[in-house]
């Protein structure tokens, strides 16, 4: 699902991921029951800890019913 890994590239999908959740009105916990991540898992993502793959990307956008472009488009 997800690998270790720290990046750039990791922080900025993380903080508009979070952006994203914040935006929709959802907890961590909320988040997690829409998708099947774990909550602490999702707070690793959006804190930049975890190298997030495709698959998990459509994930999170399903939980968050948006497009998965919407999380990587960022500057």
């Amino acid at each position: 699902m997800i690998k270790k890994d720290g990046s750039k590239i990791q922080e900025n999908f993380g903080f508009n991921l979070k952006k994203i959740r914040n935006q929709k009105g959802l907890s961590l916990r909320a988040m997690a029951r829409n998708c099947e991540i774990d909550d602490s898992n999702i707070s690793k993502i959006e804190n930049g800890k975890f190298n997030v793959q495709l698959a998990t990307i459509f994930e999170l956008a399903k939980a968050l019913d948006v497009h998965p472009k919407d999380l990587l488009d960022y500057e």
